[in-house]
């Protein structure tokens, strides 16, 4: 937990994020493949958290990894992301939350490109383009 950790209350939440905003970053859903804001975008920027907007990725990160979702290899910082066990759906995943306000992202896979070798498979909805003139 950061120490400027955002906590609000579910309400607070729903008046905040939009109904798909609340469904993946509260309630842990995922956006259909290929159909997000970001999954083609090439814009250089910062790609903040979508409810607290802490910065999350560069978009020197991002690649094409195929999946239909935005894709990096590596957070701004170590700290940005937090990370938890995920079962969900008889599958062994790591889910990826947002350090600042606990939001779902995405989850994390070992099938990224070397030199990490990971994939931040992160939703379009939980993540704000802020461009950059790079």
């Amino acid at each position: 937990m950061t120490d400027d950790h955002v906590q609000l209350t579910d309400e607070q939440w729903r008046e905040r994020l939009t109904p798909e905003q609340y469904a993946v970053m509260r309630g842990k859903g995922t956006e259909r493949a290929f159909t997000g804001a970001y999954w083609d975008t090439k814009e250089p920027g910062v790609y903040r958290c979508a409810a607290c907007r802490a910065e999350l990725f560069r978009s020197d990160t991002k690649y094409d990894s195929g999946s239909g979702w935005p894709s990096f290899t590596e957070p701004v910082r170590p700290d940005a992301v937090r990370y938890e066990s995920d079962t969900a759906y008889g599958m062994r995943r790591t889910e990826a939350l947002c350090a600042r306000c606990d939001a779902h992202l995405g989850h994390v896979f070992d099938d990224g490109p070397a030199p990490g070798g990971q994939r931040y498979c992160m939703n379009s909805v939980s993540l704000e383009l802020q461009p950059s003139s790079d």
